[in-house]
């Protein structure tokens, strides 16, 4: 087998990153566009010592679960380098994609976990209920992004990325997108190479976030003084009866009852608190889940953490009622730190305290959580957006003796392979 071959496949499961698994001459082949228990042609893109990559080109034979692509443009009778990118799940029915999310979550916390993981995935629809106004609309997985980066290339194409690419695909339609983001998407005419973010915040009204390319940097090219930038906007986003200010280009959740959606998982995790500790919210963004903590802790001592300097700004704003501390800083440092630093006192108070952690997608990793083990608080709860790292640093929680309580997990990226998921660890 080389690159380049078309060969026939049997696929028979799923791996982590919306890609799928089958086996050609003795060698594992990862293949997108497929579903367990079809065949399919493809073609090999790379080839490997015990693996290879694959695109796929015809279904031989569906399965039940395959349908019609909700991106028509990503469908597999398109030549795979002109399907965009961002609904790789697009063409298998809704109940299949969750029950494969499960599936690859379970596997995950099999293999880096030290143990199998009992859990299903939910759509917002089934945690808020199918009239709640974020979910309305969006119960087929389609409709419900307010956040959609486009890319702009140096032709001046506007569009997404093709699937595993960099190359921009101008595309008619964006299924994905609340109506108003599609429409304006689908407007854009020029801009600079770069980036075009569209955001849809609480009030409805567009913005259009312009990200032109830095150019690059050359030996002897001079250094261009920089230009002064103007402030950031700052849009509201509301959760229930509580109100989160932040810029119009900073982030927060893409699926509209995403928000929702965690704050109620988050609340059922966290459970009573003790209003006599000291409760860490880490990678805490613009203060979404300290503000659950706060809420349930009444006058306990809180303490959010974030590394962007305008997320803890508005973070400090946002939890101003709880009189919460918004801290600047990367979580590893700030654990050191406080390793270092904190009092028996301190101690005594962590220890009765939780700590919540939503890290970026690669994971907290082994340095932060035995920072987190050091501190020993009584209970960690762990928002994931991604279910190897989420299962590898549970395996880490594992070794500074915690063990695992349970998991919840989410829908909240539907028709794409993302899922998130909410784990409780207890010492």
């Amino acid at each position: 087998m080389q690159s380049g071959d078309v060969i026939d496949l049997d696929v028979t499961g799923v791996a982590h990153g919306g890609v799928f698994v089958a086996r050609h001459e003795g060698r594992v082949v990862f293949v997108p566009d497929a579903l367990p228990g079809e065949r399919i042609r493809a073609r090999v893109t790379e080839v490997k010592k015990s693996f290879a990559r694959a695109e796929a080109l015809e279904v031989l034979d569906a399965a039940s679960d395959r349908r019609a692509h909700v991106w028509s443009q990503a469908d597999i009778s398109v030549a795979p380098e002109q399907r965009p990118g961002g609904a790789d799940f697009g063409y298998i029915a809704l109940p299949a994609q969750r029950a494969l999310k499960a599936r690859v979550l379970r596997e995950a916390f099999e293999r880096f976990a030290g143990g199998p993981v009992d859990v299903d995935v939910l759509g917002p629809e089934e945690v808020l209920g199918a009239d709640h106004p974020d979910v309305r609309g969006t119960v087929e997985g389609t409709g419900y992004r307010t956040r959609v980066s486009l890319h702009v290339d140096a032709e001046g194409r506007i569009g997404p990325f093709a699937a595993r690419s960099h190359t921009v695909i101008p595309v008619a339609s964006h299924p994905l997108a609340t109506p108003e983001i599609e429409a304006v998407a689908l407007a854009l005419r020029s801009a600079p190479e770069g980036r075009v973010d569209l955001v849809q915040p609480e009030d409805g009204g567009m913005r259009t976030i312009r990200r032109p390319a830095k150019p690059p940097r050359g030996r002897g090219r001079r250094p261009q003084p920089r230009t002064p930038q103007p402030e950031p906007e700052i849009v509201t986003q509301r959760v229930g009866e509580r109100e989160f200010q932040l810029d119009a280009g900073g982030f927060w959740q893409v699926h509209r009852a995403a928000a929702a959606t965690l704050d109620r998982a988050v609340r059922n995790a966290l459970g009573e608190l003790s209003s006599d500790a000291w409760h860490l919210d880490l990678y805490g963004g613009v203060g979404l889940f300290a503000a659950a903590l706060g809420d349930l802790a009444g006058h306990a001592r809180l303490t959010t953490v974030e590394s962007d300097e305008r997320a803890t700004a508005h973070a400090e704003h946002n939890l101003a009622e709880f009189g919460a501390e918004a801290v600047t800083a990367r979580v590893d440092r700030f654990l050191s730190r406080l390793s270092h630093q904190a009092s028996l006192f301190d101690r005594e108070m962590l220890t009765r305290g939780v700590t919540l952690l939503d890290p970026p997608r690669s994971g907290a990793g082994r340095e932060v959580v035995e920072g987190i083990g050091d501190l020993g608080p009584s209970r960690v709860v762990y928002v994931a957006c991604d279910p190897v790292a989420l299962a590898r640093d549970v395996g880490y929680f594992r070794g500074v003796g915690y063990d695992l309580q349970g998991v919840s997990a989410f829908d909240l990226f539907p028709n794409s392979h993302h899922v998130e998921a909410v784990a409780v660890l207890v010492r």
